[in-house]
């Protein structure tokens, strides 16, 4: 299933979640704007995984920043939340007023290009907030975005713009996974903030 109007908010998902797409919230020069405070200003590092017992270090890069020191730990690794940058303070406010949702924590992830993506997951670690929302803005190269039910396997296709809003809540990390496939055309770089709910 492939979704091409994004002007007017689209929901995602046929049932067991909400997944609404925004479309682009922010002008091609503020998304330009931002990309390039972004990667210039974040203290980017690249990501760790242990699986299977082997420690693994991706090419993509991630950040993590929040209210206070948040530990967040996901693939076996814990990361502790650096404090918010001008930048995100003003992309968390504009996200928090068009979904009407508030967070207390940002994952951002650096994809250099088409090159690196995320394979299948949830977003369902005990340190969020059960079926909390999790807002994800998009700057930069578009890429591809899928979700899968973990039941009946229907996958549904999206394309993320640049400057571009996806919202999930309800049940979606329980029932839905979602990845970020490599397209080896896409040559430029992007950013994606992840903006969530830490319990406590």
């Amino acid at each position: 299933m492939e979704l091409f109007d994004t002007q007017a908010p689209i929901h995602l998902l046929p049932n067991d979640g909400i997944a609404t797409y925004y479309g682009q919230i922010l002008e091609q020069q503020e998304s330009q704007y931002y990309l390039h405070k972004l990667v210039e200003n974040i203290d980017w590092k690249n990501d760790e995984a242990i699986i299977f017992g082997r420690h693994i270090i991706t090419k993509r890069k991630v950040a993590w920043y929040g209210d206070i020191n948040y530990a967040y730990t996901y693939s076996n690794t814990t990361k502790q939340a650096l404090a918010w940058t001008k930048e995100l303070l003003i992309l968390k406010a504009m996200v928090e007023e068009i979904t009407e949702t508030k967070f207390n924590s940002c994952l951002l992830n650096l994809y250099h290009n088409g090159d690196e993506g995320m394979a299948w997951h949830s977003d369902d670690e005990k340190t969020l907030e059960k079926n909390s929302a999790i807002a994800s803005l998009s700057l930069g190269a578009e890429r591809k975005f899928l979700f899968k039910h973990k039941q009946t396997k229907e996958t549904i296709s999206i394309l993320l713009e640049n400057g571009s809003l996806l919202l999930m809540k309800g049940e979606t990390q329980t029932n839905w996974l979602h990845q970020l496939p490599k397209m080896k055309k896409v040559i430029m770089p992007r950013v994606n903030l992840t903006f969530r709910m830490m319990v406590g």
